[in-house]
Protein backbone atom coordinates (compact mmCIF):
# COMPACT_ATOMS: atom_id res chain seq x y z
CA UNK A 1 0.00 0.00 0.00
CA UNK A 2 1.05 3.58 -1.04
CA UNK A 3 1.86 5.86 2.18
CA UNK A 4 0.55 9.16 1.63
CA UNK A 5 0.78 12.14 4.78
CA UNK A 6 -2.94 13.34 4.90
CA UNK A 7 -1.11 16.77 6.00
CA UNK A 8 0.76 16.91 2.84
CA UNK A 9 -2.44 16.85 0.46
CA UNK A 10 -4.20 20.25 -0.92
CA UNK A 11 -7.70 20.62 -2.54
CA UNK A 12 -7.40 20.50 -6.22
CA UNK A 13 -4.24 18.96 -6.27
CA UNK A 14 -4.00 15.76 -9.24
CA UNK A 15 -3.97 12.69 -8.04
CA UNK A 16 -3.45 11.13 -10.91
CA UNK A 17 -5.00 10.25 -14.84
CA UNK A 18 -5.37 7.40 -16.89
CA UNK A 19 -6.50 7.10 -20.42
CA UNK A 20 -8.17 3.56 -21.79
CA UNK A 21 -8.65 2.50 -25.09
CA UNK A 22 -11.94 0.56 -25.59
CA UNK A 23 -13.00 -1.20 -28.43
CA UNK A 24 -15.67 -3.64 -29.44
CA UNK A 25 -13.92 -6.37 -28.37
CA UNK A 26 -13.46 -4.81 -24.91
CA UNK A 27 -17.45 -4.30 -24.66
CA UNK A 28 -17.83 -8.05 -25.20
CA UNK A 29 -15.31 -9.09 -23.18
CA UNK A 30 -17.22 -6.85 -20.33
CA UNK A 31 -19.98 -8.42 -21.21
CA UNK A 32 -19.24 -12.10 -20.93
CA UNK A 33 -18.08 -10.95 -17.31
CA UNK A 34 -20.56 -8.86 -16.43
CA UNK A 35 -23.34 -10.85 -17.98
CA UNK A 36 -24.93 -7.97 -19.57
CA UNK A 37 -25.32 -9.00 -23.02
CA UNK A 38 -27.76 -6.35 -23.97
CA UNK A 39 -26.84 -5.68 -28.30
CA UNK A 40 -26.96 -1.94 -27.75
CA UNK A 41 -23.34 -2.80 -26.12
CA UNK A 42 -22.19 -4.91 -29.36
CA UNK A 43 -24.22 -4.59 -32.44
CA UNK A 44 -25.01 -0.90 -34.65
CA UNK A 45 -28.32 -2.12 -35.97
CA UNK A 46 -30.09 -2.45 -32.39
CA UNK A 47 -28.29 0.49 -30.75
CA UNK A 48 -29.81 2.28 -33.63
CA UNK A 49 -32.97 1.07 -33.86
CA UNK A 50 -33.26 2.26 -30.34
CA UNK A 51 -32.80 5.37 -31.05
CA UNK A 52 -28.66 5.71 -30.28
CA UNK A 53 -26.16 7.02 -32.56
CA UNK A 54 -24.31 3.77 -32.34
CA UNK A 55 -22.84 1.08 -30.13
CA UNK A 56 -22.02 2.40 -26.60
CA UNK A 57 -20.13 0.90 -23.76
CA UNK A 58 -21.70 -0.26 -20.63
CA UNK A 59 -22.08 2.55 -17.93
CA UNK A 60 -21.11 0.07 -15.43
CA UNK A 61 -17.54 -0.80 -17.03
CA UNK A 62 -17.34 3.23 -17.36
CA UNK A 63 -17.73 3.81 -13.93
CA UNK A 64 -15.37 0.98 -12.65
CA UNK A 65 -12.88 2.59 -15.49
CA UNK A 66 -13.05 5.38 -13.76
CA UNK A 67 -12.33 4.88 -10.38
CA UNK A 68 -9.61 2.83 -10.88
CA UNK A 69 -7.86 6.44 -10.34
CA UNK A 70 -8.33 6.56 -6.89
CA UNK A 71 -7.50 2.85 -6.42
CA UNK A 72 -4.31 3.70 -8.18
CA UNK A 73 -3.53 6.38 -5.94
CA UNK A 74 -4.32 4.73 -2.69
CA UNK A 75 -2.89 1.19 -3.25
CA UNK A 76 -5.18 -0.88 -1.67
CA UNK A 77 -9.14 -0.93 -3.47
CA UNK A 78 -10.07 -1.71 0.15
CA UNK A 79 -9.72 1.89 1.03
CA UNK A 80 -12.42 3.21 -0.83
CA UNK A 81 -15.15 4.04 1.30
CA UNK A 82 -17.75 5.37 -0.76
CA UNK A 83 -18.28 5.66 -4.36
CA UNK A 84 -20.82 7.31 -6.56
CA UNK A 85 -21.45 8.64 -9.95
CA UNK A 86 -24.04 10.40 -12.68
CA UNK A 87 -24.33 9.32 -15.70
CA UNK A 88 -24.48 12.11 -18.30
CA UNK A 89 -23.33 10.97 -21.80
CA UNK A 90 -22.91 7.92 -23.16
CA UNK A 91 -19.55 6.92 -24.45
CA UNK A 92 -20.14 5.23 -27.66
CA UNK A 93 -17.34 3.30 -29.33
CA UNK A 94 -16.91 3.31 -33.43
CA UNK A 95 -16.51 -0.27 -34.52
CA UNK A 96 -12.98 0.70 -36.44
CA UNK A 97 -11.65 3.63 -34.12
CA UNK A 98 -12.69 2.81 -30.86
CA UNK A 99 -13.61 5.03 -28.13
CA UNK A 100 -10.41 6.56 -25.49
CA UNK A 101 -11.88 7.53 -22.14
CA UNK A 102 -10.21 9.78 -20.25
CA UNK A 103 -10.24 10.18 -16.51
CA UNK A 104 -8.26 12.41 -13.97
CA UNK A 105 -8.72 12.23 -10.52
CA UNK A 106 -8.30 15.78 -8.04
CA UNK A 107 -8.60 15.91 -4.23
CA UNK A 108 -11.88 17.08 -3.78
CA UNK A 109 -11.71 17.51 0.05
CA UNK A 110 -9.79 16.60 2.96
CA UNK A 111 -11.22 15.08 6.61
CA UNK A 112 -8.26 14.92 8.36
CA UNK A 113 -10.06 14.19 11.75
CA UNK A 114 -11.46 11.26 9.79
CA UNK A 115 -8.62 10.55 7.84
CA UNK A 116 -11.07 10.60 4.62
CA UNK A 117 -10.56 12.09 1.42
CA UNK A 118 -12.79 12.66 -1.61
CA UNK A 119 -11.58 12.47 -4.95
CA UNK A 120 -13.54 14.25 -7.48
CA UNK A 121 -12.96 12.27 -10.77
CA UNK A 122 -13.49 13.46 -14.40
CA UNK A 123 -14.11 10.99 -17.38
CA UNK A 124 -14.51 12.35 -20.49
CA UNK A 125 -14.71 10.84 -24.13
CA UNK A 126 -13.90 13.17 -26.84
CA UNK A 127 -13.65 16.27 -24.42
CA UNK A 128 -17.16 15.42 -23.56
CA UNK A 129 -17.72 14.93 -19.92
CA UNK A 130 -19.61 11.28 -19.46
CA UNK A 131 -19.69 11.21 -15.63
CA UNK A 132 -21.07 13.80 -13.19
CA UNK A 133 -20.22 14.47 -9.76
CA UNK A 134 -18.11 11.20 -9.80
CA UNK A 135 -16.87 10.94 -6.21
CA UNK A 136 -14.38 8.84 -4.28
CA UNK A 137 -14.16 8.80 -0.33
CA UNK A 138 -10.62 6.91 0.29
CA UNK A 139 -9.47 6.77 3.82
CA UNK A 140 -6.06 7.11 4.78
Amino acid sequence: MTHINIASLEVGQEIGSIEYRLTRDSLVRYAGASGDFNPIHYRDDIAKAVGLDGVLAHGMLTMGAAVQVAINWIGDPGRIVDYGVRFTKPVFVDGVKGAVLTVIGKVGEIDVENSIVRIDITASCADVAVLGKAQARVRI
